[in-house]
Formats: C-alpha cells, sequence, structure tokens
C-alpha cells in the first residue's frame, strides 16, 4: 500500500470523525446541556465512551452495509476511499460552523452512493432501504412524540416533573474519614432520581449515535480492506472525541438552547424515542439520521400536547378548538389532569416561545443540501477525472 496515500486515508477518516463529533455529540447531549443537567466538557467526556461503545457493538452492521453492501468493495481503493471521506467531511464542516447538526448517515451514504453511480457498483436494493428508513424514521419519530404529548405527556407531568433547584444537585462532605454525599441545597429526591434518569438516557443516545456514525467514518478504509475493523472503530471514536471536545459546544448549544428550551422531563421523551429509532435501524445495519429522528420527535412532542385541546374526532373533521401548534410541551402545573377537549390554550406556553420554526427549516435546508451536494461532486469527481480504481 502506498506510503503516503495510506497516511492519508486515516486522516481523511479522522476528518470525517472529528465533524461527526460535532455534530452528534450536540444532538446526544443539547437536550441535556440545554436543561442543566450536564455540562458541555463532561458531555463530550461520556459521549467519546459510549460512542465507542455502540460502534463497536452494535455499529459494525452498519460498517458491513455501507462499506460491503451499498457498493462493490472492489471500488474503495484507498484514493476513492480517501476522496468519499474527504466529501462527508466537507460537507459535515460547513454545517458545524452554522452549528446544524446535519445527518451524518445521510452525508455518508450520499458520498459513497455518488461513487457507485459513476463505476456501475451502486447496490439499488441497498440504497433503496435505506432511504426507506429515511422517509420512515421521521415519521415515527413525529407520531410516537404526538401519541406521548397527546395522551401522556399530562400524566407524566404530573407524577415525573419536577423544578430543578438552584446550586449543585448533590454535595460531598470531605471534612470526615469517609466522604459522605449528601442532596444539594433545594435538591428533592425527585429532582436527583429524574436527573439521573434523565443522564442515563443521555447516555444511551450516545450508545446510539455510535451505533449509526462511527461507521460514517471509517466504512470506505474498512469495505477496501485498508484498516482493520477493530482500529477503525478505535480511530473513529477517538476522532469523534476530538470532534466532541472542540466544535460540539456551538452545536450542543444550537441544539440546547436554539431549537428549544426543552424542560428536563420533554427532554428526556425525546432522547428514549429518538435513540431507540437509531438503535433498532443499526441493529438491522440501516445508517439513518439521528438528528431528523430527534427534532421530528421534539415537533410530534409539542404538536401532540397542543392537540388536548380538541378532540379525536374533532381533530380529524378539522374541527380545531383554538390553535393547535407546536409550541406547547410546557404546561402549567396543576392538581388534576384536564380531558382531552376540555383543555384550554391557556394552559400552553405562548407560541414561538418554546419552539423556533426557523431554527427547523434551516436544519431540513442543510438535511436536504448536504447529501446532495455530497451525492453530486462525488459523482461527477469518479465520473471524469481518472481516479486509479482496484
Amino acid at each position: 500500500m502506498d506510503s503516503v496515500l495510506f497516511p492519508l486515508g486515516i486522516l481523511a477518516a479522522a476528518f470525517v470523525g472529528f465533524n461527526i463529533g460535532g455534530s452528534s455529540t450536540g444532538v446526544a447531549w443539547g437536550p441535556s446541556v440545554g436543561a442543566n443537567i450536564i455540562s458541555k466538557s463532561m458531555a463530550a467526556l461520556v459521549m467519546v465512551f459510549f460512542a465507542f461503545l455502540g460502534g463497536w457493538t452494535v455499529g459494525r452492521n452498519v460498517t458491513e452495509t455501507l462499506g460491503s453492501e451499498l457498493v462493490q468493495q472492489t471500488a474503495f481503493s484507498i484514493e476513492a476511499s480517501i476522496i468519499v471521506l474527504l466529501y462527508i467531511g466537507i460537507g459535515m464542516l460547513v454545517a458545524n460552523i452554522y452549528g446544524v447538526p446535519i445527518s451524518t448517515s445521510m452525508t455518508a451514504v450520499g458520498a459513497i452512493a455518488g461513487l457507485g453511480f459513476a463505476t456501475d457498483s451502486l447496490n439499488w436494493s441497498a440504497i433503496g432501504e435505506i432511504v426507506a428508513w429515511w422517509l420512515i424514521a421521521p415519521i415515527i419519530g413525529f407520531w410516537c412524540g404526538g401519541v406521548v404529548g397527546r395522551y401522556l405527556y399530562p400524566y407524566l407531568n404530573q407524577f415525573f416533573e419536577i423544578q430543578q433547584s438552584d446550586g449543585p444537585l448533590v454535595t460531598i462532605d470531605t471534612t470526615s474519614t469517609v466522604p459522605t454525599v449528601a442532596l444539594g441545597p433545594g435538591t428533592s429526591p425527585r429532582e436527583l432520581v429524574s436527573t439521573v434518569i434523565a443522564f442515563v438516557i443521555a447516555c444511551y443516545m450516545s450508545f446510539s449515535a455510535g451505533a449509526s456514525n462511527v461507521a460514517n467514518a471509517v466504512a470506505p478504509l474498512v469495505g477496501g480492506g485498508i484498516i482493520n475493523p477493530d482500529w477503525a472503530v478505535v480511530l473513529g471514536a477517538l476522532a469523534i472525541g476530538l470532534g466532541a471536545f472542540t466544535i460540539a459546544r456551538r452545536t450542543m448549544e444550537s441544539v440546547g438552547n436554539g431549537l428549544t428550551e426543552l424542560p428536563l422531563l420533554a427532554a428526556t421523551v425525546v432522547m428514549v424515542i429518538a435513540a431507540s429509532i437509531t438503535t433498532f435501524a443499526s441493529l438491522l445495519g440501516n445508517p439513518i439520521s439521528l438528528a431528523l429522528s430527534t427534532v421530528m420527535t421534539i415537533v410530534g412532542l409539542g404538536w401532540g400536547r397542543a392537540s388536548r385541546t380538541t378532540t379525536a374526532i374533532d381533530l380529524a373533521r378539522g374541527k380545531v378548538k383554538g390553535s393547535v401548534s407546536v409550541n406547547a410541551v410546557m404546561i402549567e402545573e396543576t392538581d388534576e389532569v384536564v380531558r382531552i377537549g376540555e383543555e384550554s390554550n391557556e394552559n400552553h406556553r405562548a407560541a414561538g416561545e418554546l419552539f423556533d420554526p426557523a431554527a427547523v427549516v434551516k436544519y431540513v435546508i442543510f438535511w436536504i443540501i448536504s447529501p446532495s451536494v455530497a451525492t453530486f461532486f462525488s459523482y461527477l469527481t469518479f465520473k471524469f477525472l481518472p481516479i486509479t480504481m482496484t
């Protein structure tokens, strides 16, 4: 193997992993950071561990799909792998600069599909299955969020939602021989348990991100037999960690505070649904967008919450009481849950205060542009430039 091209291939994969860390960490930990559960630095540290774990286990299925099933393995020469990885990384870098957590998987599939188009090696059944999941996943996220928001969220809010206290969650007394841990000033047992649950779920989301996205950085190299799958996961996880500690700070801020001011309960619901969709798809070997599932779950949750002002029959007939908006995750505390159809819009937060539709539009635009550009330029490169293939 060329002594110059091999290091370039490793650097290209690291470049992609770096940008994946910037995008995926924002999606996985943005809601928790926005809800003041964890600091950005600690979120980055935990992200590295669980992304590695996800890539080492479930992520191998996605690596196999991208590295050997989407296009013929013979198409992945070292030169082709480097170019594919560069297009993936550049597309993600532009989005990270704008603080938008784009779909890593969609960008990676687009760049690899461009190679397949140009070399007549694209597996159409594989790309069809992947695209089908791209369409299904956000729909599932929206309706799961909608069902929870309409039928379960007020009850969850009544029994599990808490007001987060100021100051540390716990304190550690080191004056005695054996350090003791106690609740922080103003911290209730309920707040402690809820925060721990939200943290565990965010770790699960990091695992899901690793399962789906580590493959995006290393699959071309693995597919071409350029690097061992085990070392590829290590390389991808380290590169993701570098991005998590650097450029991810902006995407965490964007997701945590720019898209929506999620309360703790809503952040927990969103993370469970989005991570479960992504993990299940990864088990099947399908690379899907964790970012898209997350945002559509937020939209569905808000819409379902707001739709409680209208019965299901009236909603189906278009007879809506008040405005059914996605801006209604935050609700007023009440002793009893008001029945569907009897709830007032006064219980909802004012439109625009919780949810920023302009942010969603920006995200969707980048999700469309990024994979489209990656596919287009990848195709042109391999179609018209004399790239050596094995």
